[in-house]
């Protein structure tokens, strides 16, 4: 299989590609600076200085509380002043298990300037746990880490969403730091600027996609890989931020309240739906996946 996937006859059934292991660990970024400073989304416009800060606190709490009663121990980055989208910890980096079992991180290039001054503060967290950071070869190349990049639930093969934030370019290189094959989808809509934001994988087989986010030729590879692809609404997708729940185990999708069709499909899966409140997230443009990060 090559690196870089560009047509669904190239994609073999992800279930036969080798196994990655199960996350262990949970880190986030405690939103004690967080507001919406400034407009880089769709989602910022009319917010600024528009959040409840003590509110907010206390949803993020409640999701690291989720985390640490579904068994994962909980890592938390303390936020940052002059940084207010630090929450957002799925974006300045994308982590991974070397096929030589390493640890392996490849850090993000944010397309804001606003928001570069993230990813040090992530990198030194990783360097105190002695985890290899690697960058792309081009210091311009625009990558925002787990915002753009999804693995498929329990094997090594990356989806990786480009068009608003990240490079095409930079997941063919990402492919080939981490000897993974990557699927490239674009990302049609402003309001669908990350690839988390309209494709959440659920299981080996199920996936929750925003069809709307992407052209004809991504949902063909997504139909491809997923043999159960369920369309969220679109206006689930856009108010409630559905497909940036988060299903870290196969048994549980943890998700903003409110998203009644695209929870019903998810229980018909047979997977527990935990719904925890980030409503002043979602001022910024950010819900529970964005604030995740995933650690091998």
């Amino acid at each position: 299989m090559p690196y870089l996937i560009e047509h669904p006859d190239e994609l073999a059934d992800p279930r036969a590609l080798p196994a990655r292991p199960d996350s262990v660990g949970v880190l986030l970024a405690r939103p004690s600076h967080f507001d919406v400073e400034y407009v880089i989304n769709p989602y910022m416009e009319g917010n600024i200085g528009n959040v409840d800060c003590a509110l907010a606190m206390q949803q993020w709490e409640s999701l690291s509380e989720i985390y640490a009663s579904l068994g994962y121990e909980v890592h938390v980055i303390d936020g940052v002043e002059g940084l207010p989208d630090l929450v957002f910890i799925a974006n300045q980096s994308f982590p991974a298990q070397m096929p030589d079992g390493t640890w392996a991180v490849v850090m993000s290039r944010m397309r804001s300037a606003h928001r570069r001054g993230e990813v040090p503060i992530v990198e030194a967290w990783y360097h105190g746990r002695n985890a290899r950071t690697l960058r792309l070869s081009d210091p311009q190349a625009e990558f925002e880490g787990c915002g753009d990049c999804r693995w498929h639930p329990g094997r090594r093969l990356i989806y990786g969403g480009h068009g608003f934030r990240t490079l095409r370019s930079s997941l063919a290189e990402l492919a080939e730091l981490l000897e993974t094959p990557v699927v490239p989808l674009h990302l049609t809509d402003p309001a669908f600027y990350h690839l988390d934001t309209c494709l959440s994988p659920l299981t080996e087989t199920a996936a929750l996609v925003v069809e709307e986010a992407f052209e004809p030729d991504g949902l063909q590879m997504l139909r491809a890989a997923f043999p159960q692809l369920i369309p969220v609404p679109l206006h689930e997708a856009r108010g409630g931020f559905a497909a940036n729940g988060n299903c870290p185990d196969g048994k549980h999708f943890i998700v903003h309240p409110g998203n009644t069709e695209t929870t019903a499909a998810v229980r018909a899966l047979g997977l527990d739906v935990i719904e925890v409140d980030t409503s002043e997230f979602l001022k910024s443009g950010g819900s529970v996946f964005c604030m995740t990060m995933m650690l091998p």
